[in-house]
């Protein structure tokens, strides 16, 4: 009996396929773990680090680590055949020591922008064989942040950032960040200017910029203590913020993640900001 053409292009496919769905992944930065599972290719992960925290379909596979200090012991142990590193995995001699043993290491682009999130979205779609799938996903959302940012916000709150790395260790966010970025595109202005990335919180720079809202992530928001603890932190209180109680507070990753779902951050961020 004869095969035809199409059935025979038909194994190929489903050859291919199915050697697809056997390739072992590990992902090295919670941008880059959303948006495996974004493009569909969750089954595919066998590890991911420790800022991968969505989707929870992945809570039950093994942690590596955070990305920019994981171990070439724990990252063998689970047999990846390829690694989806952010830009800052490290450190650098493990990443030479995994490719040594044969494992492929796509470093993703892992810039807190519209842009670095769309050239992470192809990246990964193109290291899983799924080229036309990520242009895809990259072009849906660019046409959906493209439709937010137009829409002109009903107003442009000041906003700082704060930021928890520690008890008693507040700093706050310069231009040049995930979150300044976030700001904006929700239509607020950062009320911290001057220097970028982040410094620590002093009461007089809190004064003198004087925002109308504080941001801040949910995990950050309760080392502080949660809102009441912010109230009383030195400065705060002598703002327009904290004269009428007004904080934000958004999942870390979501907020400053800039994976696939921040089209859905900037419209909370936004409704959130307005008065």
């Amino acid at each position: 009996m004869k095969i035809s053409k199409w059935m025979m292009a038909l194994g190929v496919v489903a050859v291919a396929a199915a050697a697809s769905a056997q390739i072992r992944v590990v992902c090295l930065g919670g941008a880059i773990t959303e948006t495996v599972w974004a493009l569909g290719r969750g089954d595919a992960v066998v590890a991911v680090d420790d800022s991968s925290v969505y989707p929870p379909g992945h809570a039950a596979l093994p942690r590596v680590g955070y990305y920019r200090m994981v171990s070439a012991e724990g990252l063998l142990s689970v047999n990846p055949e390829l690694v989806l590193a952010h830009e800052q995995s490290g450190p650098p001699e493990v990443m030479e020591q995994l490719m040594a043993a044969g494992v492929r290491v796509v470093r993703i682009p892992s810039s807190a922008t519209v842009t670095g999130l769309l050239a992470r979205v192809r990246a990964v779609g193109e290291a899983l064989g799924r080229s036309e799938a990520g242009a895809a996903l990259a072009a849906s959302l660019e046409a959906d942040l493209a439709a937010i940012t137009a829409a002109a916000p009903s107003s442009t709150p000041r906003v700082v950032f704060v930021f928890a790395r520690g008890a008693g260790t507040l700093q706050v966010s310069g231009f040049g960040t995930a979150a300044d970025e976030i700001i904006r595109l929700a239509g607020g202005v950062n009320a911290i200017e001057g220097f970028s990335g982040y410094r620590p919180l002093t009461a007089e720079a809190l004064v003198a910029a004087n925002p109308d809202v504080i941001l801040a992530t949910t995990s950050g928001l309760g080392i502080i203590g949660g809102p009441d603890a912010l109230w009383s932190i030195p400065g705060v209180a002598a703002t327009q913020a904290g004269e009428h109680r007004r904080v934000v507070a958004m999942d870390d990753l979501y907020l400053l993640g800039f994976g696939p779902r921040l089209p859905a951050a900037i419209a909370e961020l936004r409704e959130a900001l307005t008065p």
